[in-house]
């Protein structure tokens, strides 16, 4: 059972039809009787009009579903917009549970005038900042703006209230919370690094969080690292940030090397490549009580697409070359979006995976089925093939990626070995280097391990 094998692992969706009445020739009928005529027959009610503008409040305005939320919004002053996001919060809630296609989301913001994206913004931080197909500039300071303002009640609440379990619920909160702000303050202005994008947030329960290295609105290379069972926002956000931000750089790093054109992604003549990584926690990830089912995955599964089909929504015209990077528990959900979803990325890289929904690369939407599967000595989890295929099979035909460590065939540079199950992102490793060609379209010099 996948619970045994856990336990040795130690981190981790006009109007009525009008009837056709036929009325009488009262011409035909004395003029005495044409009054009593009108009276006798049964003309029905006009049908009304359809209704243009946004829901009044209250009554079945609390009542509005699915995209109507949107549509309604578009019609909405923006001077009103705080008063009808309060009234109709339960609509707005339940469309983010079932978030609508992330193209017409993008259709949708760009038809709001400025003043109504302000409005948004600020009356429903949270909304914006977690719809995926709104700009990604305008989601980092909706959710900045929801990180620190919900730090700042927690704090109120731990100097204000008496009761322990109140106390201690919130304290362990904002350690949560703390940690998504360490990770965003480890970027440095004015010293070179990269951007870092708080792209989505979730500030309730386990939390749920994804943050940018790099500008994904313009980047030619983008890259999804997805985690596995016991990774938490409060316990590994920094070390997720961290490995991202390493890939980020070894990327950069073989770009220059390799020289101009190494890449597959369009760039500009007189421009050097650049890069976007994206530390995605974006799913609650299962422990060990609930790590044999799949209904994590099926969470992560719906967010890491709608996190994809949004990026490829706002770039339409403009792709990057996308790649996931999927771990563990992690890489089972991933391989259910590539498989269950119409979206296409360029390139899929999988670690310690305990199983897949597809037979063989053939069903995954991966292009030119380009897939790797990494498998490091002492990893209970590869070959239980517990949800599915297994990806390191011969059958299935992915390409073996070495993670065992050894020499850098180009650089002649000491590589080390991934050990055990959680080693696959640890700085200087074969895996890690490995990742970085594959993130860049240079299958071409992935070691095979072999």
């Amino acid at each position: 059972m996948l619970f045994e094998i856990a336990a040795l692992v130690t981190s981790v969706t006009l109007g009525p039809v009008a009837g056709v009445f036929g009325v009488p020739e009262i011409v035909q009928y004395p003029a005495q009787s044409v009054d009593s005529l009108v009276h006798s027959l049964a003309i029905p009610d006009a049908p009304p009009l359809p209704f243009i503008g946004p829901e009044p409040a209250g009554g079945a305005a609390e009542q509005i579903k699915g995209a109507r939320v949107l549509d309604q919004l578009a019609l909405v002053p923006s001077d009103s917009i705080s008063d009808w996001v309060a009234t109709h919060q339960s609509s707005i809630d339940a469309l983010m549970t079932t978030p609508p296609p992330a193209h017409d989301v993008t259709l949708w913001w760009a038809s709001l005038d400025l003043n109504s994206k302000l409005a948004l913004r600020d009356a429903s931080p949270q909304f914006v900042g977690n719809l995926d197909g709104v700009p990604y500039s305008i989601r980092d300071l909706a959710n900045r703006t929801v990180l620190t303002s919900t730090m700042k009640s927690l704090q109120s609440t731990i100097d204000t209230e008496s009761g322990r379990t109140v106390v201690e619920s919130a304290k362990q909160q904002l350690h949560m919370l703390q940690s998504i702000s360490d990770a965003l303050a480890a970027e440095k202005p004015g010293s070179g690094s990269a951007d870092r994008t708080l792209m989505s947030l979730d500030v309730t329960g386990q939390g749920r969080a994804a943050i940018v290295i790099g500008n994904l609105r313009t980047a030619d290379y983008v890259s999804y690292l997805v985690p596995g069972m016991f990774f938490t926002i409060e316990n590994q956000m920094g070390d997720w940030v961290d490995a991202a931000s390493r890939l980020h750089d070894e990327e950069l790093s073989w770009l220059a090397l390799l020289g101009p054109g190494a890449g597959t992604a369009p760039t500009a003549a007189d421009s050097a490549p650049t890069v976007a990584t994206v530390a995605w926690i974006g799913y609650h990830t299962p422990n060990l009580t609930n790590v044999g089912g799949i209904q994590n995955a099926n969470e992560g599964r719906d967010a890491l697409a709608g996190a994809i089909e949004g990026l490829q929504a706002i770039r339409a015209g403009n792709e990057p070359y996308i790649s996931v990077i999927a771990h563990s528990y992690g890489s089972t959900a991933a391989l259910m979006a590539l498989t269950e979803y119409n979206f296409q990325i360029d390139a899929l890289a999988l670690v310690g995976s305990p199983g897949s929904p597809a037979k063989s690369v053939a069903e995954l939407h991966v292009r030119n089925s380009n897939v790797y599967v990494g498998e490091a000595a002492w990893d209970p989890i590869p070959n239980s093939a517990y949800f599915g295929s297994d990806p390191g099979a011969e059958s299935y035909g992915a390409k073996p990626m070495g993670v065992s460590g050894g020499l850098d065939a180009l650089t002649r540079q000491a590589l080390a070995a991934s050990v055990g199950h959680n080693e696959y992102f640890s700085a200087g490793t074969e895996s890690m280097r490995n990742f970085a060609l594959i993130s860049i379209g240079q299958g071409q010099f992935v070691s095979s391990g072999n």
